[in-house]
Order: structure tokens, then sequence, then C-alpha cells
């Protein structure tokens, strides 16, 4: 690992995050779609089998279709990510494979096989097996993506929080020791619960402004009303449980990466009593000189809610960018050193374990055991043994600042706008809710149905934004305060990466025009009519 710091060039660092970035990002275009509309599916025909009117058969038939065009290319853009691991990202794949691939492993043999399995059962079993089990199929199709997601953010939280492993130095690996510690830690549990909310609110936009539009073509009526208050109803739980599950989510962020929580806050001198930053002025195109700022000009912030949302006391002590880089001490004697001490302690791990392997080559094993219990009392930082700066280690703070305000204003945009669209559709069952548009029907209301359609870009910013400070924020680290970024990219060619890069981009871009195009013509086309073979009540019930 020393040696590779040597070869590898910054060009192939930045070209091989970049095409991980450009993947991850088009494949978190088609993830949530899915899992958002899988809910709403089952919602649709759950109500069919309760109700047994082809009416909801149908609604529930076209919202398949729909789920069923995106489902393909998220699976298409999965597999590329996982295999970037090998390719470019080879070093921290031999570093930390036994543990990371084992949630992965999992996702693919049981998730995967479990949503393709129902999934045709869905699609094909129609008149082919009973109401009941094809209700289920429908569901664990659904519960199918949705463990695949749990899987994947398991991984995920382990590196941002890597937890029940130890370091082997025999074979420079580090090594699973408890896998519920992997599996079931706090921050996989929130992240995922955070990740998934976030996913059926953009489902629940799609499926509001589909029945928008049909709307405002005054076609498809019943289904659109009756999808929109599903679509609505969701959504403004999903909100509001998103709202929660991120307010957990920046606990685990305070205790686990609090270097993450003061880029997003741009808080470069913390204290006790800390406020949450409502809005400020960062500039968005440069890094702030943060060693010789107190804070952001033009603040606005609530009075003593950062340190409540970070340590549950409103009086807690929350660190900054640079007691984060210089070290601190909490009112209650916790001592936290500074980076360059770290840096100090890394550098001694790492020839520790280099002395550790020369001894064990010798035959020297009381040597050996002197270097490896200096390796085992410096191993929490043995990362930053590779960093050559302590600026290295603070984040890209503009970037986080102001994506992490575009996600959290359009959550609260969201409650407000199903909420709304909820009070219309529900009116007439809502003391005086109608006379603030004269009782005027949803189907009147067209600025309302532009706007929804206008949501639907607008919530794919908002949840990019929420994966942008997960990922940004935790830079310079693949995995946090274990492995750098730069030493743990593979020692290849940069042109090969960057040649890979535009062809992923060309790739993908055809593939999100491809699924948008068809998107689009299968709801122009909307829900095919029962035929009179099949009898039944249609959609015009």
């Amino acid at each position: 690992m020393q040696n590779l710091l040597l070869d590898v060039t910054t060009g192939t660092i930045d070209w091989s995050r970049a095409q991980f970035a450009l993947t991850a990002i088009y494949h978190w275009l088609f993830v949530p779609l899915t899992l958002g509309l899988a809910v709403i599916m089952g919602i649709m025909e759950t109500c069919y089998y309760r109700t047994k009117k082809r009416f909801w058969r149908d609604t529930a038939k076209f919202w398949q279709k729909l789920f069923g065009i995106n489902f393909a290319m998220g699976v298409a853009t999965g597999i590329i990510l996982e295999f970037e691991f090998g390719t470019n990202w080879s070093n921290y794949s031999w570093f930390v494979g036994d543990i990371f691939g084992a949630p992965l492993a999992i996702e693919g043999i049981v998730a995967f096989f479990m949503e393709s399995t129902f999934v045709a059962v869905m699609y094909f079993g129609w008149n082919k097996v009973s109401r009941g089990f094809h209700l289920a199929s429908t569901w664990l199709t659904g519960l199918g993506a949705t463990i695949s997601a749990w899987w994947i953010l398991v991984a995920n939280a382990w590196m941002q929080n890597p937890v029940g492993c130890e370091f082997n130095a025999d074979t420079m690996r580090n090594e699973m020791v408890s896998f519920l510690d992997v599996a079931f830690s706090p921050f996989a549990v929130g992240k995922f619960c955070h990740t998934v909310t976030s996913a059926w609110i953009i489902g629940a936009v799609f499926t509001v402004a589909v029945s928008a539009w049909y709307l405002l073509k005054k076609r498809e009526q019943k289904l659109a009303i009756e999808s929109m208050k599903i679509g609505a109803a969701v959504g403004l739980v999903a909100s509001l449980l998103a709202a929660f599950t991120g307010h957990i989510s920046g606990e685990q962020v305070a205790k686990s990466q609090p270097m993450k929580l003061a880029a997003m806050e741009a808080l470069y001198n913390g204290g006790t009593d800390q406020s949450l930053t409502a809005v400020a002025w960062v500039n968005p195109f440069k890094q702030p000189d943060y060693a010789n700022e107190q804070e952001a000009p033009l603040r606005i912030a609530m009075p003593y809610a950062l340190s409540l949302m970070a340590t549950r006391d409103i009086h807690g002590y929350v660190p900054g960018v640079n007691d984060l880089l210089n070290g601190y001490t909490t009112p209650d004697g916790k001592t936290e050193p500074s980076v360059e001490e770290k840096i100090k302690r890394g550098r001694a791990a790492i020839y520790a374990l280099m002395s550790y392997r020369n001894a064990k080559k010798a035959g020297s094993e009381e040597t050996a055991q002197r270097h490896l219990k200096t390796l085992k009392e410096n191993m929490p930082y043995f990362g930053y043994g590779y960093v050559k700066s302590k600026d290295q280690v603070v984040p890209n703070i503009p970037i986080c600042f102001w994506a992490f305000r575009i996600m959290v204003g359009m959550g609260v945009l969201f409650i407000v706008f199903f909420a709304l669209v909820l009070a219309i559709i529900y009116q007439d069952k809502l003391k005086g809710i109608g006379r603030l548009w004269k009782n005027m029907p949803i189907e009147g209301h067209k600025y309302l149905h532009w706007f929804a359609i206008a949501l639907v870009p607008l919530a794919y910013i908002a949840s990019e934004s929420g994966w942008i400070v997960a990922e940004m924020g935790r830079q310079p680290w693949t995995i946090q305060d274990m492995l750098p970024t730069w030493a743990a990219v593979s020692d290849i060619n940069s042109g090969s990466v960057q040649l890979t890069f535009f062809i992923f981009l060309v790739l993908f871009t055809t593939m999100l025009a491809v699924e948008i195009s068809i998107l689009l013509k299968q709801i122009k086309r909307g829900p095919t009519s029962p035929s009179p073979s099949e009898g039944g009540e249609g959609l015009a019930e």
C-alpha cells in the first residue's frame, strides 16, 4: 500500500472518483422510483384484492408497467457500479473485501433472486395464479427490492462507520469479527430508513405528477384522482418519516463523522450551545478560509438546535472544523487529538506493520509481537498515516453546505405539497377548508397540476443532494479514518479511466433518454382497457 502512493497519479485518483460518482448518480436516478412505485402498486393491488373491482386491477397493472420499465434500467446500472470496485478500486477491495463483499454477495444471492423471481409472477401471473398469491408476489417484489437496498446501504454505512472488524497484520486485510455489528449497526439502520423513505417520496411525487397530467388532459380522471389520493398519502407519510429519520441520521453523523457535520453547517469554530444554521452566505465556488473565519456571513440560525440534534442536549458541545483539525477538550473532559497527532500515530501504525512483517520473515517472534502491539495501539488512526497535510481531511464545505440545504428545503416543500393535495381532495370532509378555493375539486386546480409535474425533477435533485452530502462529506475517506482515496485506487493509467468515463457517460445518458421516452409513451397510451372476454368493471365504472 505504501508503494502504491508513489505510483498512482492524481489524474487516476480524480478520474476514478469522477467515474464512480457518475455511475452512482445515474444508478440512483432509477433506484428510488423502483422502491417508491413498489409501495404504490402494492397498495393499488391490495385495493383490488379487497374490492374485487376491475378498476383497481387495471390501475395496478398500469403502475406495474411503469415500475417494470424503470426496474430494468436500475439493474443494468447497478451491475456496472459493483464491478468498478474491482477495476478502479482494487486496493480498497483487497483491504476490506472480506467485510465489504459479504453484504453485496447477500444482496446478489438473496434479494436479487427474490425480486427477479416474484417480478415474473407479478407480470405474467394474472389469470394464472390466485388473487392472493399474485398480491403476495407484488408485495414480495417490492420487498425484494427493499432488501436489496438494505444490503447495499449496509455496505455503504460500513464505509462511513467501520465496525465489527479487525485488522489482520499477517494478511494485511480487515476481517469481519461480528456480522451482526456490520449488518445492524445504528449507522446502517439510520441510513436505510432515511434512504428508503426518501425513495418513497420520489415514487409518490411521480404518481401525483402523472395523475396531474391526466387531469390536465381530461383523461383517465378516475384513475388520476384515485392514484393521486394514494400517491399524496404515501408521500405525506414518507416525507414526515424522512424528516424524522434524517434527524436520527444527523445524530449518527455527529458521533461518527463530526467533520462532515461541521462542513454541512459551515461551522468553523464549535463549542457549547450551538445554533443550527438555516441559511448563510457560503461562497458555492470557493473553499472558505476556515482557519481565519469565525462563522459564515449573513447567517440566520435556530438557537441551541445544533447542540440538541447532535448531542440531545441544548448545551452540548459540537466541534467545528478548526477544533477537529487542532484538537479539543469538551467540558466533560473528553479529549480529541489534533489531526497532526493522528497523522503521527497513523505513520507509527504503518511503520509498525512493516516492521512486524519484516520481523516475522526474519523469524524474530518477540520483535514481531512488540511491533504488533504498537500497531494495535495506533490502528484507529491507520488511515491518517497516508495524509500529508491536515487540510486534506476537510471536505468541500460549499458543496456539503448547499447540498444539505437543498435536501432539507425540498423536504419541507414536499410535506406542504402533499398536505395541500390531500386537503383539496378531501375538502368536503374538512370543515372550512373548501372555502379557501370555493369548493373547487382537484380537477380544477391547473396551476397545482403543473406544479406537481415540475416537482419530479426537483425531487430527484433533492435525493441526489442527499447522496452528495453523504459521500462528499466523508472525503477524503473511502473508509472513515481507515483508508483515503489515494491509497484505495487501482494503479492503472488515467487515460483508461478517462475513456471509460466518457463511454459510461454516453451509455447512461442514452439509457436515461430511452427510459424517459418509453415512460412517456406508456403514460400517453394510458392503462389498457379490459377486453370484453375478461369481463368485470372497467376504468370508467
